[in-house]
């Protein structure tokens, strides 16, 4: 069978090889319990947890004892969301939470729940760019909100949002500050110090590391706060995420943290050539237009829409030279447009024809002349017979 070309690295990426060469021994070799105290095996297996800790906190400037490992990023959104409003400690008549309306499922479907248990929330909308509002923003903190959530990036247009300032109207008011970077951390250089952030989420498979493998980046320091855990049952990861420990996991995030920071200046520049050579050739076409902010973006994401082209029948001919999405792969299973780019003001029909592109590490000049020529062929004959 023959595979077309991946242009969904959003959805996810495949494993580098070095991540899969590091991973391999602690599935047969050294395949001890990380919390096996008493032998040679857990003692081996608890050392490459602590070291791939080391690797995942020094790509985002964090501490390693800042680092908390999960099954993956809904679990440290989760962990992040139901931590902070759960807590014993959380004051009295603090149960607001401030969100974005484009944020990630993860994020909005846990805030919806906790609507349903009795807490309050504000969903904030944000410009035709995908932007937020900073004076919005600063309006919807309040002395009631315990708890304010946004992306960095966003997984469908690739916009980044302006963190340093948002984190620091948190700041001001006492809120604490969490954001998902799912689809920015190994993409954008990203550090927690010079940061006014909380709690931060990544994947590994995000950024060349295995699926089911995720952490949380918990501050320490002043002012200081606690996390209610969602798993009890044996006080791993002391005692915030009970569970054994994925090692062979765990040493791949880690090792693909240590790739990614080897790597993301000369693949920043890279891709964002090979992104902008692309949607350059594409807004030839009639009825083309790029969705999101076209200055604070991630390096290797455009997300364009072609008007005049039947959604459905659009992306299936696309996808048989070139492997592309409409949105999140969480959300794939609706035919309705993203709920990203409804917030953004974009209409139904425009939606459902748009294209998300996330080029990767194996994107290369030919992949993207062939894609090009491609979609020129695809949207002509489409265009032209409408269904």
């Amino acid at each position: 069978m023959q595979l077309p070309i991946y242009l969904d690295h959003n959805a996810t990426t495949p494993c580098d090889p070095e991540v899969l060469e590091a991973m391999l021994p602690f599935f047969v070799e050294q395949f001890g319990n990380a919390s096996s105290k008493h032998h040679p095996y857990g003692w081996l297996a608890e050392d490459a947890v602590e070291h791939a800790r080391e690797q995942t906190a020094l790509l985002i400037g964090a501490k390693p004892t800042e680092i908390y490992f999960t099954s993956g990023a809904t679990e440290a959104i989760n962990l992040g969301i139901r931590g902070i409003m759960l807590a014993k400690e959380r004051p009295a008549g603090k149960n607001h939470i401030v969100t974005v309306a484009t944020e990630h499922a993860a994020v909005l479907d846990t805030v919806k729940a906790l609507e349903q248990e009795g807490f309050t929330a504000t969903y904030l909308p944000v410009k035709k760019d995908g932007l937020v509002d900073l004076n919005e923003v600063a309006a919807a903190l309040t002395e009631k909100t315990a708890l304010l959530s946004v992306m960095t990036a966003n997984n469908e247009t690739g916009v980044v949002q302006p963190l340093q300032e948002i984190g620091e109207l948190a700041r001001k008011r006492g809120v604490l500050y969490m954001t998902d970077a799912v689809q920015a951390v190994g993409k954008i250089p990203i550090k927690v110090t010079d940061m006014p952030v909380d709690l931060l989420a990544l994947s590994a498979h995000k950024f060349y590391g295995p699926k089911g493998i995720g952490a949380l980046y918990v501050r320490k320091g002043k002012p200081t706060f606690a996390l209610f855990p969602l798993l009890t049952g044996g006080g791993h990861e002391r005692g915030l995420r009970s569970g054994t420990l994925n090692v062979p996991g765990i040493v791949g995030l880690g090792k693909a943290c240590e790739v990614a920071g080897r790597l993301i200046d000369n693949e920043t520049r890279r891709l964002s050539n090979l992104r902008d050579t692309l949607e350059s050739a594409i807004l030839k076409l009639p009825g083309t237009q790029v969705n999101g902010n076209l200055q604070r973006r991630l390096p290797h994401v455009t997300n364009i829409s072609f008007d005049g082209v039947p959604a459905k029948e659009w992306l299936i001919a696309l996808n048989q030279k070139i492997a592309v999405s409409s949105g999140s792969a969480c959300s794939s299973i609706t035919e309705r447009a993203s709920h990203v780019l409804r917030a953004m003001g974009i209409s139904e029909e425009r939606g459902q024809a748009s294209v998300r592109f996330g080029l990767g590490r194996s994107t290369t000049e030919a992949d993207i002349a062939i894609a090009v020529q491609h979609i020129s062929s695809t949207l002509q004959k489409l265009q032209r017979n409408p269904v």
